[in-house]
């Protein structure tokens, strides 16, 4: 494990801070959705509607008719952020223990037991690439894609140390219409929309 000297350390969380600054300025004067990475600020212009909010939906209440009562499938605000890492996350649907909902401020990453995403239509290699990447550095444990473009979907589970940092050991990929496994839990993926053909 490399450690970075104090100095690059307080580097790194200045320009973490100053971009937070950033996004909490523009969040509500620009549409979209902003969030930070290592590599900087991702704006998803569109602001999610349609299919995306209705799988959204479909998920969180599919998902909390099989859990128990203390936990929640929540597709709210606030963000998942770990500062010292610089990432500032917004999950579709977070699984997640009331209690530990209730704090003021961001979500601690390690509190989720799950992270869903629904692909955006105008920046899918946010949801496809960069978050399975960053979840499992952020200690999510399970990372679920929904995919409206095309059908399909995956679970990413098991995370290990690799070269590159941690990522997911295990993938498995699903299609609409199959059962699918989130945790300990499993829904039907039937009966969610789909993105309409571009130009529609």
């Amino acid at each position: 494990m490399t450690i970075a000297p104090d100095d690059a350390r307080q580097g790194a969380s200045h320009v973490y801070r100053a971009m937070r600054e950033l996004v909490q300025s523009m969040d509500d004067t620009l549409p979209g959705k902003f969030e930070i990475t290592k590599e900087g600020i991702v704006h998803d212009m569109m602001s999610p509607g349609g299919p995306h909010e209705v799988t959204a939906a479909h998920i969180s209440r599919r998902l909390e008719r099989t859990m128990p009562d203390e936990l929640l499938a929540h597709n709210g605000t606030p963000d998942v952020e770990d500062a010292p890492e610089g990432i500032m996350r917004h999950p579709d649907v977070m699984v997640i223990a009331w209690d530990d909902l209730n704090v003021e401020g961001s979500i601690d990453p390690h509190t989720l037991i799950a992270a869903i995403e629904v692909v955006s239509r105008s920046n899918p290699e946010n949801d496809w690439v960069a978050k399975m990447r960053d979840y499992p550095l952020i200690g999510i444990p399970v990372y679920a894609v929904f995919d409206p473009r095309t059908g399909t979907g995956a679970v990413l589970t098991d995370i290990h140390p690799t070269p590159d940092g941690p990522r997911y050991a295990t993938r498995k990929d699903f299609v609409y219409g199959e059962d699918v496994t989130i945790g300990d839990w499993t829904i039907a993926t039937d009966g969610l929309p789909r993105y309409p053909p571009a130009g529609e």
